[in-house]
């Protein structure tokens, strides 16, 4: 099985930082791209940002230029670091994660519990 761990998250004061990590445990060949999506009290569950293994990355319009994900490929690990955060960032974020559990595996998606973020004005 795969597993997706996440850790930080919190609540903060608008225009305060916080940051989120993902680890990937379990039995796996190769994890290609990671991500973190949020979804917000009775909303879609949205893309916030995307990292490759080669370390492309792709971000929300809505948190480019605060936002910055990054991954350590050898501990199988994304982070998440938020800053200048506004009240509408507040939403539980989900750690995702495109695995191939072995070398003629097809690529499967996962996802992390949740950590809550809750930004106040």
């Amino acid at each position: 099985q795969v597993q997706l761990v996440e850790s930080g998250g919190g609540s903060v004061q608008a225009g305060g930082s916080l940051s989120v990590s993902c680890a990937a445990s379990g039995s796996f060949f190769s994890i290609n791209t990671m991500g973190w999506y949020r979804q917000a009290p009775g909303k879609q569950r949205d893309l916030v940002a995307t990292i490759t293994s080669g370390g492309s990355t792709n971000y929300a319009d809505s948190v480019k230029g605060r936002f910055t994900i990054s991954r350590d490929n050898a501990k199988n690990t994304v982070y998440l670091q938020m800053n200048s955060l506004k009240p509408e960032d507040t939403a539980v974020y989900y750690c995702n994660a495109n695995v191939k559990r072995g070398s003629l595996a097809p690529w499967a998606s996962y996802w992390g519990q949740g950590t809550q973020v809750t930004v106040s004005s």
